[in-house]
Order: C-alpha cells, then structure tokens, then sequence
C-alpha cells in the first residue's frame, strides 16, 4: 500500500500539473476568439465569463486523458532515471503489477471523463447555444460601447457614439455608415450624423433609433454626384428582438435520448461520449510500457513517438465518427474497433520486454554453454 499509494500520488500530481497547462492554453485561445467576437459587438461581454465556464466541461473530457498520458510518462520516466523503478523491480516490481497499480487512479479519471462527456458536456454546450441565440437576437444598440467604431454581423452597417447612457437610450455625437449591397458589389453608402440620439419603444414592440439636429448624407465613393439632407427628427426602425430557444447541436442532446436510435450522426455521437472513458483505460495500458527508459538516455526520449502514437488514435477516432456520421461504417462496428486495435498494441509492449528478456537469457546461457 506504500508504493501503491506513493505511485499515485506522484502520477496525480503530475497529472494535474499537466492538464492545468493544457487547460489554461486552450481556454486562453477560445476566450480571445470569444472576446474578438465582443469587441466587434457581436457578443455581449458579460456574457464572456458565463460562456466560458459552460465551454469548461467539454474542454476537460478531452484535457484529463491527455493529461493522464503525459502524466504517466513524466512521473514514471522520472522514476526510471532516477533508479527507483529499479529498486521497485529488485523488490518484485513487473510491468504487470505496476499495471495494476496505474490502473486505480485511471478509473477515478475515466468516472470524472465518463461524468463530463455523458453528462456535464451536453448540459454545457445545450446552455452555450441558448446564450448564443439570445445574443444573435440583440440589437446594435445592446451591445454598443461608446467611443468604438461598431461593425454589425453583415459588415454593411458601423456604429458610432460618443457618449452612452446606463440604460442605452440616450447617445450623444451618434454616426452611422450604411452601406448598400446590389448582389455582391457594394451600390452605395448612406452616411448618418446626429448631436443626439435616443431609443424609442412602442407599444406594439417595435424599436426605433430616434437621431435630432443632424445630416445625411448619399452618394457613391469616389463619385461627385451625392445627396445631403439636414434633419431635425430622423427615425430609424431596429429589428425586432427574436430570441430562438430551440437548440439544434447533436452535443447538446442528452444522452437519455441517444440510446437506441437509428440514425447514423446520433449513434456516432452516443459512441464518441462513450470512447472517451474508455480512452482512459487504453492509454494507460499504451503509457506504462513506454515510460520505462534508460537512465542513459533521458527520461524524453520515448516522449515524443508516444505522443505521435496518441495523437494517431486520437484521429482514427475522430475520422471513424465522421465515417460512422456519413454511414460508410456500420454503427455496430463503430470506434470500438480502433479500441481494440490500441489495446492490443498497448498489451503487445507489454509483453515485449519480458519475452525479449528471455530470449537475451537463453542465448547468454546457449552461448556459455558453447564455449565451455
């Protein structure tokens, strides 16, 4: 129990030291993608947080197998350069037990991947996508932030106020540019300025953009031939707030209603929640032999062909969903064939260094026996 307890805490450790880097550099791109996106007025940015927080479970379930991976070939190469797997292997230490051993921190990991993809990751994805819809029904004035040239989604309209009142319905030193799209040439461009500006709301639901004391001015780019008018009342109609509840992503579906369905993109989906578990097992079966180094050759030499040989099943897994999604392989053979395929290799270095080591034994002793 002292090795065994030993062992793990050195794996635990090492675990989640990596998957904390391996978590902080994915959400840190996805947060600047998501806060480009808000500094375009796309998304609200108090929403930024909320978001990222419901993307948290699906960033683990694919971080804590990895991170078990590399875990074990750091801690356990760590050991073997150290000479204490040595020590372990004088005291009746084999690849086998030290399996064994490896294999109860695995299946503490793959409950929490088991937890994440089947339950936590739908929910997470199903809230991201509400959040989404109700930001894709906002306004431009719900997310306008004064003193910033705005861009709408379409890229013909930007937004200009200088100032901005808490509630958003008064604007001071209001521009805006519109421009009209003819196919795909761009026609023309409407520019509006206003001293003043506010929001106005009617009873039947419908917004409008109320400019005072400005111009407006058309024409072409380039051309000489354009239009000024000077108003003191100018109205412009908002669209109308839609907010759409309906959440169409197939990761969002619980995993209740996966269960026996015939359709071909929902079986692939049903699989790839459960492979991540079981990704777990299969890793740890690929680590253990592959951590064990020379001291002589440094605790990283076997580090970057086991990533290759990670990332290779990683992307038969993803390139068999997408052929199970597409139906060119039957759903009853699925992924669990590229399981199998790792598992037996993972077996298969574990039983290579004992059968080499017997054979190194019995041609030392054929060879003694020859001379003598």
């Amino acid at each position: 129990m002292i090795v065994f307890r030993y062992l793990s805490r050195e794996l635990l450790i090492t675990l989640s030291a990596v998957s904390a880097v391996l978590l902080v550099i994915i959400m840190s791109g996805r947060f600047i993608k998501y806060l480009a996106q808000a500094a375009q007025g796309v998304l609200d940015p108090g929403v930024l947080f909320l978001i990222m927080g419901f993307r948290l479970p699906g960033f683990l379930q694919l971080i804590l197998p990895l991170g078990l991976f590399l875990g074990i070939l750091l801690a356990y190469g760590r050991l073997y350069l150290d000479s204490e797997m040595t020590v372990l292997s004088a005291t009746g230490m084999s690849q086998r037990r030290l399996l064994v051993y490896t294999l109860a921190p695995a299946a503490l990991v793959a409950l929490i991947v088991g937890w994440l993809s089947l339950g936590l990751a739908p929910q997470g994805v199903s809230a991201v996508a509400r959040i989404l819809n109700e930001q894709d029904s906002l306004t431009e004035l719900d997310t306008l932030a004064p003193g910033r040239f705005q861009t709408l989604r379409d890229g013909t309209r930007v937004t200009y106020a200088q100032e901005l009142s808490e509630d958003r319905t008064e604007l001071g030193g209001v521009f805006i540019s519109e421009t009209t799209v003819a196919g795909k040439a761009a026609k023309g461009v409407s520019v509006l300025v206003a001293e003043t500006g506010r929001q106005e709301i009617r009873p039947d639901g419908s917004r409008y953009l109320i400019l005072e004391d400005g111009y407006r001015y058309d024409g072409n780019p380039g051309q000489a031939d354009y239009r000024e008018i000077r108003f003191d009342t100018y109205g412009i109609l908002l669209p109308k707030p839609e907010v759409s509840l309906e959440v169409s992503e197939r990761e969002a579906i619980p995993t209740a209603q996966l269960w026996g369905s015939d359709n071909s993109r929902l079986q692939s989906e049903l699989q790839w929640r459960l492979s991540l578990p079981l990704l777990v097992f299969v890793v740890t079966v690929l680590a253990v032999p592959l951590a064990k180094v020379n001291p002589r050759q440094g605790r990283f030499l076997k580090l970057l062909p086991a990533i290759l040989l990670y990332m290779t099943y990683l992307a038969l897994l993803i390139a068999t969903r997408s052929a199970v999604d597409k139906g060119d392989i039957p759903g009853a053979l699925g992924m669990w064939w590229v399981h199998a395929v790792f598992l037996a290799i993972g077996l298969l270095l574990m039983a290579w260094e004992p059968l080499s080591l017997r054979w190194w034994r019995r041609r030392a002793t054929t060879g003694g026996s020859a001379h003598a």
